[in-house]
């Protein structure tokens, strides 16, 4: 079960009470569920029953038993526990189970992995200054909130530089709107789009202009063409093209990925891959808070964490046999995780409007 399964779980047990006329409190248009903070209990935490608790005139302890007996019983959840004044505590099922739910997730929905329809019902309108960092967050945004359901558009307020379709800038119109906005207002860059351009190309450009949260100033020298571990970009993009690579390693040695149940792998497997794992399954939750917050920067911090602990599983449990060895179970499910790491990094470039290559 991934964290969105699990925000739907809950969201499925308030409407049964409600409808039940166990509660009687308004549905929410949404559930949020959290990874537990050190020290806490279960794998996630939700804190609804605190949220319904005036509406339906009740204690929030009373709301949490509520829906603990209608959550306990779905598929996937292994226990439900309240804690504090009324959180909800949940323990998914075995690992191995939530692992391969979210492996098969990236495998069927490829590049939209953790898109979603949580926004649907908001209208923006974003708008920005005549300025390369303003308007291609503006658009990245935009991006964000459209693959959450939301509809919009990107207003400026003066005509756009030319130059900003090269970085892949689009904007609806231009000028001062009628109607209230929500601001683009990032630190600015310090050069034109046509400057970025010439020294960076696009790819680094709107990587450095997006990486860094909109008030730090954006890191925007020769570093980011640097072809090494040290930049970050090249990483993010090298994790990804040795994904690619593990998977036609694997064709030409005659098997494909297949999320096998952790048992069939040594032990040294489940340490290494749970990092990765965690990333993976949270990359839907990233999407949505950066753009929630209108944080693209969020979604380039997890991907650099996703390549940072695709190469530590990489390394430590190879995902193709070496020398005689015959691929194994192991081998197989090792690679489906690989693959689910370069879809994901594939998929998040995407949204910042950056290519991905397969080979580097």
């Amino acid at each position: 079960m991934t964290p969105a399964d699990l925000s739907r779980t809950v969201l499925h047990a308030v409407r049964r009470a409600v409808d039940e006329d166990a509660l009687r409190a308004p549905v929410p248009a949404r559930v949020r569920v959290e990874r537990t903070r050190p020290g806490g209990s279960g794998d996630y935490a939700c804190a609804v029953a605190l949220q319904l608790a005036g509406p339906a005139a009740l204690p929030a302890l009373e709301v949490a038993r509520i829906l603990r007996e209608r959550v306990a019983a779905e598929p996937g959840v292994g226990r439900v526990e309240i804690t504090g004044p009324g959180f909800l505590s949940f323990t998914l099922d075995a690992p191995a189970e939530s692992d391969r739910a979210v492996l098969a997730a990236v495998r069927e929905q490829g590049l939209a992995y953790g898109h979603g329809g949580a926004l649907g019902d908001e209208i923006h309108q974003l708008h920005h200054a005549r300025e390369v960092r303003a308007a291609v967050t503006a658009q990245a945004v935009f991006r964000l909130l459209v693959a959450q359901g939301a509809r919009g558009r990107t207003t400026c307020e003066q005509a756009p530089d030319p130059d900003w379709a090269r970085l892949g800038v689009t904007v609806n119109a231009y000028g001062t709107p009628p109607t209230p906005l929500t601001e683009i207002r990032p630190v600015p860059a310090g050069a034109t789009a046509g400057e970025l351009l010439e020294r960076l190309g696009p790819d680094a450009a709107r990587w450095g202009l997006l990486r860094a949260a909109g008030h730090d100033r954006a890191a925007l020298g020769p570093e980011l063409l640097v072809q090494s571990e040290a930049n970050p970009l090249f990483r993010v993009r090298y994790a990804h093209a040795r994904a690619r690579a593990l998977t036609r390693g694997a064709t030409a040695l005659g098997f494909t990925a297949e999320a096998a149940p952790y048992g069939e792998s040594p032990a040294p497997y489940d340490r290494a891959a749970r990092p990765l794992l965690d990333l993976l399954a949270d990359h839907p939750g990233v999407l949505l808070a950066g753009a929630r917050h209108r944080a693209p920067d969020r979604v380039a911090r997890q991907l650099e964490a996703v390549a940072h602990a695709f190469f530590g599983f990489h390394d430590s449990c190879p995902p193709l046999p070496a020398g005689d060895e015959k691929p194994s179970a192991a081998h197989r499910a090792r690679l489906a995780i690989a693959e689910a790491a370069g879809t994901v990094l594939a998929g998040g470039l995407s949204l910042l409007g950056i290519r991905a290559p397969e080979h580097l």
